[in-house]
């Protein structure tokens, strides 16, 4: 079943890129669970953020869940506020939320850095997921095998996701072709995967980087750059991830062995706006630093 979608997202992907009077994008896939929906409050942000950024067009892949039929739809449009936690979208329009996450200054700060560079965003998260099947709850799971009830899972949703993106030939709706240049994946989550035992947390690493080749490999890069969020705690006591440390430090072993990924662990300083999610200052920067990260790697190539 995996060869048979691999196959058909490959041409997809090959017919789209092969244009030759196309405007380049660079494309960065943004995904996890729900500190990447994003839980910042659009009414705390500064004034000069509350509106459209003009020449970064985003597709938002509605969220669904496993066992639902392959859902990723979503429609490109110029990014604004309202892509967190509640946003949805039919294929045809979106509905926005009043919450937002790292994409508003993750794209503004790539702009800063590569000024002359063309930023698109394809984004699909979901809450609660994990990568380990045993760890999926009722939320999800992105292990490509995970096979309960239909067999769909978040790594159905999040390929139909992309191969809609990518379906789209003018992006940006000026009436002329487009290029879509894969250039970085940014993960956040491993919260799910801490949840419940050491041997889950333990089983991380491995299933990270399965996960990330896999996603690589779907966007026709086998070294494309990766940032990953170091998962933190609230602080709380219990801790909120019981073996959070554990895939803590498997998402670094991950990146120190990946000559082309990295880690974010500003995290480790923000505060919280509920047991799980940061405030919105969090996301915030939470969007610069991967911005930051993912441009320093794109540099060392």
């Amino acid at each position: 079943m995996f060869t048979c979608r691999m196959l058909f997202w490959m041409v997809s992907l090959s017919v789209v890129v092969s244009s030759v009077t196309a405007t380049d994008y660079h494309v960065y896939y943004l995904g996890g669970q729900s500190n990447m929906d994003g839980y910042g409050y659009i009414n705390k942000l500064p004034k000069e953020m509350t509106k459209l950024q003009p020449g970064v067009p985003i597709f938002h892949g509605n969220s669904s869940a496993d066992g639902r039929s392959v859902d990723g739809k979503g429609v490109w449009s110029t990014l604004k506020p309202g892509h967190g936690v509640g946003f949805r979208s039919d294929g045809e329009k979106n509905q926005y939320s009043n919450r937002f996450g790292v994409e508003l200054t993750f794209a503004e700060t790539l702009q800063s850095l590569f000024p002359d560079r063309n930023i698109a965003i394809v984004k699909y998260s979901r809450g609660g997921t994990s990568i380990a099947a045993d760890a999926a709850g009722g939320f999800g799971c992105w292990e490509p095998d995970y096979t309960k009830g239909n067999g769909v899972n978040q790594y159905d949703h999040f390929l139909a996701t992309v191969r809609n993106a990518f379906a789209v030939g003018d992006i940006d709706n000026d009436g002329e072709l487009d290029r879509l240049i894969p250039a970085g994946i940014i993960w956040m989550q491993g919260e799910s995967d801490a949840l419940y035992t050491a041997e889950i947390a333990d089983s991380y690493e491995s299933n990270l980087r399965r996960l990330m080749k896999l996603m690589r490999a779907s966007l026709r890069v086998d070294d494309l750059p990766i940032v990953i969020g170091r998962i933190s705690d609230s602080k709380k006591n219990p801790p909120t991830w019981k073996h959070g440390e554990i895939v803590r430090k498997a998402q670094v072993a991950f990146a120190s062995k990946d000559e082309n990924a990295s880690v974010v662990k500003a995290t480790d300083d923000y505060t919280y706006s509920d047991p799980w999610h940061y405030d919105s200052k969090g996301f915030l920067d939470l969007g610069r630093q991967f911005a930051i990260q993912i441009s320093e790697l794109e540099k060392q190539d």
